[in-house]
């Protein structure tokens, strides 16, 4: 980063659930940053889990007898702005800079405030001159929240970016960066792949030589691969062709139909077959895989007239973010009263876009060569566009 600008984030090693449903078994970092010129900003503070090492790290970093003049607030989710109160509390001639959204949602979050008359609105291509640095603000509501904004210095050719191009896990740079990514921006801001693609286009033709965004590696040297995956990921776009295999089973029988319809499609050639167990895998990263892949494939036995509840839960959590603009395959199973079929059916109906391969293939229990003849067919014809 440049010179001018210190890191005092914190990163939280020991969470295990992220927002109380990501798993984050390598953590999250809360990233904060002080811009110090002639003025000095704050920007953006970190979760209750780290206040005190944060305040530490604040301290230490301000230059002998200086406080911030500006607290930018960003973003007002509470992993970002816990110590808003406490710094605009210690720094009486602090004064915070944010959008008018998050003026309104501010007593929400950070409870009664008695320093309105401290707070500075900006909205978009507004400015603040520190100095050498000019801080540009440009307003990103719906990534993910209605208040974010991210600010741009043209002087240092960085952008603050808020939660865009966040990672979960450790923040060390020489990490690689796409998968976390990937599972952070479909599970965090996947719904709102227009507001970021808008956002997008307000970065069009800026320098930009790093990219620092509150949770992750601060982002240097060369951005190409970030901004390509952003841009791919807030389009809906396909990342990786190929097929999901996605299967919730009671009993092993229905794992037995997706396996052997997984070697189907790789003998058809796929040119990619991933495999995910919704019983037992990691939600976040099945969600995450379903938007990268070009095909998806969804197996499920009835359970109690509907579908099992693994696969319920995927599809919801689909619907949820988004999803659209892909190839659906659908696989039911039912000893005696198959149900599941036509509800992930209806469940994929509702989503843009979604093309549907019919009919669905309906298992009576253990797969037979009758039916696994119905699965090729239904391999060729999910792969055939």
């Amino acid at each position: 980063m440049h010179q001018d600008f210190k890191t005092i984030g914190v990163y939280d090693d020991d969470i295990d659930l992220f927002e109380s449903q990501y798993i984050v078994p390598e953590g999250i970092s809360y990233n904060s940053y002080l811009v110090i010129d002639e003025k000095i900003a704050l920007i953006d503070t970190v979760d209750q889990r780290r206040a005190e090492e944060w305040r530490k790290n604040l301290k230490e970093a301000l230059p002998s007898g200086k406080a911030p003049d500006y607290l930018i607030v960003q973003h007002l989710e509470p992993d970002h702005a816990s110590q808003t109160a406490w710094v605009m509390q210690q720094y009486p001639e602090c004064r915070m800079v944010c959008t008018a959204a998050a003026r309104k949602m501010l007593p929400l979050v950070a409870g009664p405030i008695d320093f309105d008359n401290r707070i500075i609105e900006v909205g978009d291509g507004d400015t603040l001159s520190l100095g050498r640095h000019d801080l540009f603000f440009l307003t990103a509501p719906m990534v993910h929240w209605p208040e974010v904004m991210m600010v741009y210095d043209a002087y240092a050719a960085t952008l603050f970016s808020a939660d865009g191009f966040g990672r979960f896990g450790n923040p060390d740079p020489s990490l690689p960066w796409a998968c976390e990514a990937r599972r952070y921006y479909f599970n965090i801001v996947g719904k709102y792949g227009k507001p970021v693609q808008t956002v997008l286009k307000k970065l069009a033709g800026k320098e930009i030589k790093t990219i620092a965004p509150l949770h992750g590696p601060v982002l240097e040297g060369d951005l190409t691969e970030y901004l390509t995956l952003y841009s791919t990921w807030a389009a809906y776009e396909v990342e990786t062709p190929g097929v999901l295999v996605a299967y919730a089973s009671i009993h092993g029988m229905t794992k037995e139909a997706a396996m052997k319809f997984a070697d189907i499609l790789r003998e058809k050639g796929a040119p990619k077959v991933s495999v995910t167990d919704l019983s037992r895998d990691d939600m976040a990263e099945a969600v995450e895989d379903a938007f990268r892949m070009s095909h998806l494939a969804v197996l499920s036995p009835t359970y109690d007239a509907d579908i099992f509840p693994p696969m319920h839960d995927f599809i919801h959590h689909l619907a949820l973010k988004g999803f659209c603009n892909r190839r659906v395959a659908i696989v039911e199973n039912g000893l005696w009263a198959p149900a599941a079929g036509k509800k992930m059916h209806r469940m994929f109906e509702q989503m843009k876009d979604i093309t549907i391969v019919d009919p669905v293939v309906t298992l009576r229990g253990r797969l037979t060569p009758e039916k696994t003849d119905e699965l090729r067919t239904l391999a060729a014809d999910l792969m055939a566009e």
